[in-house]
């Protein structure tokens, strides 16, 4: 137990360190935001870069894992949908806002960190897999769902899909994390290998991605909170931190994935909701105080749930 605890507790107390930061007015939350601009734009990018471009896949197919991550993204995501819509008594836009942040992990900020020092090398290999068309999918599912609700909310009014998927596509094609995945897929391909000096460079940028993701996250947490109902909340966060991972956590059995790939998909699913939930409910004016609610509770929790999905994994 003293093991797992080495390796998660420093993940949510660099969360905390962040968020004293911010508390106790040494630094302002806008230095907070500027670094999570370089840690999204520059330190993650480099970070899959390398560890594509680096990478044995052993011959693995992703589509196994992908499966399995995203049939417990299913269940979980279906579940808050119907949790707020049916027991709550709330509207579409609503379930679409509970089952975002029933299933939308965290990945890159917490879940990287954490499978880095939790699992190693070969877990950071399918997260780098996952994470090629985690944000994709989840964007796309997220903004036509919110659309279609908005639809269905305004009498017919809104965006058609093919605009929404136009709009999502130009936003993926810049998107800093998709370009590092794809030039790490290009070195791994045509073998090509970075001079010394600038494998260095990208090497230091690189380990430094976890520990600035963390900090950056904690200092940005001062502006979610406790607000609203928080029955909604309580529900949408017992789905992400447990139905979500032991949906996976089966699927992985059953789809026959390896220990560290199956650990690796188990410990990502198991932390708190991202922020892209905010993003959302930002995005379309409806649901923030659930989406910051979430967050705020999946974090405040996620170093106990974490430890134990550990101890369960082994």
């Amino acid at each position: 137990m003293s093991e797992i605890l080495s390796d998660v507790l420093p993940i949510f107390v660099l969360i905390l360190i962040g968020w004293a930061i911010v508390r106790a007015g040494i630094l302002s939350a806008s230095v907070g935001e500027a670094m999570s601009e370089f840690v999204f734009k520059i330190a993650v990018p480099l970070l899959l870069f390398q560890t594509i471009a680096e990478a044995d896949f052993h011959g693995a197919s992703p589509f196994r894992l992908w499966i399995a991550y995203f049939a417990g993204v299913t269940v979980a995501w279906t579940a808050g949908h119907l949790a707020a819509t049916r027991l709550f008594g709330r509207d579409a836009r609503i379930g679409v806002l509970a089952g975002v942040s029933s299933a939308f992990a965290n990945n890159i900020f917490i879940g990287l960190p954490l499978v880095g020092r939790a699992v190693g090398p070969d877990g950071i290999v399918a997260m780098s897999i996952l994470l090629a068309v985690h944000l994709p999918v989840m964007m796309i599912a997220g903004t036509m769902l919110m659309e279609r609700a908005e639809r269905k909310q305004n009498g017919g009014s809104g965006r058609s899909i093919g605009e929404v998927l136009q709009q999502v596509g130009r936003n993926l094609v810049r998107n800093p994390l998709v370009v590092g995945l794809f030039a790490g897929l290009v070195a791994h391909i045509t073998g090509i290998s970075l001079p010394t000096t600038l494998s260095t460079v990208v090497d230091d940028i690189a380990n430094i991605a976890g520990p600035a993701a963390l900090i950056s996250l904690g200092m940005a947490l001062r502006q979610y909170g406790l607000s609203g109902n928080l029955g909604i909340a309580s529900v949408t966060s017992a789905f992400k931190l447990l139905l979500l991972p032991a949906c996976v956590l089966v699927a992985g059995y059953l789809l026959g994935l390896s220990p560290e790939w199956r650990k690796a998909l188990v410990l990502t699913s198991s932390v708190p909701t991202g922020v892209n939930a905010w993003l959302i409910a930002n995005r379309f004016g409806v649901g923030h105080s659930l989406a910051a609610s979430t967050i705020t509770l999946t974090t405040a929790l996620g170093a106990l749930t974490v430890s134990l999905w550990a101890y369960m994994l082994g």
